[in-house]
């Protein structure tokens, strides 16, 4: 399956205990984290959805998730721009629950590639960017557990133009350890499934 993903993922304490069934939704929270987002934008909430229908919004929409205190997951495709203000996104849902541990994941089911923002307390602690045809491009920070099978190859000595490894397959295990506690689109024996939670919809103006 080919995934196009702009997705900011929060929690206050361990995904795979914080992402289960009971997450009740928040939309005044939500609606604030998206207007501190784009205090200049005009925002107009557009109704409810799921986060298998938000994860590639339209470039004038995003989608806001806030549950009980305890997670945020923002879906917003100027992530896609890596530029300064998908960092200034990325870094503001990271410090916006005080303690809280922070994914951020975008993948194109086009461009062959996988950016991969990891916080902490609001720190951030991991950044890469890979892409099948340049290889390498960011590097930073420690590696994950999760990773570090993906860049046995290229710590061994291989080249990294073209990349010996799927970018769309390491997204989703950073995603599976890091944002969820499991796939974003597996539904564990407690009848979660991440695809399922509800969002808000929002339209910037």
């Amino acid at each position: 399956m080919a995934w196009s993903v702009a997705l900011a993922c929060a929690s206050a304490g361990e995904p795979a205990e914080v992402f289960g069934p009971g997450l009740r939704p928040d939309p005044g929270a939500a609606a604030r984290l998206a207007r501190g987002l784009y205090p200049a934008a005009t925002l107009v909430e557009t109704g409810d959805t799921v986060l298998d229908f938000a994860l590639w919004p339209y470039e004038d929409e995003l989608f806001v998730g806030a549950y009980d205190e305890r997670a945020l997951l923002l879906c917003d495709r100027r992530l896609f721009c890596l530029d300064d203000d998908a960092r200034r996104v990325a870094d503001s849902v990271a410090a916006a629950l005080p303690g809280a541990r922070c994914g951020v994941l975008v993948l194109h089911s086009v461009i062959s590639g996988c950016w991969f923002r990891w916080y902490e307390g609001g720190a951030l602690r991991r950044d890469v960017f890979v892409t099948k045809e340049d290889g390498v491009v960011v590097d930073q920070g420690e590696r994950l557990p999760v990773e570090r099978p993906f860049w046995t190859a290229i710590d061994q000595g291989a080249e990294d133009v073209p990349l010996p490894f799927d970018p769309e397959e390491f997204g989703l295990a950073l995603a599976r350890s890091h944002m969820f506690g499991r796939g974003i689109a597996d539904r564990g024996t407690d009848g979660f499934l991440p695809l399922e939670l509800p969002l808000r919809r929002f339209k910037l103006c």
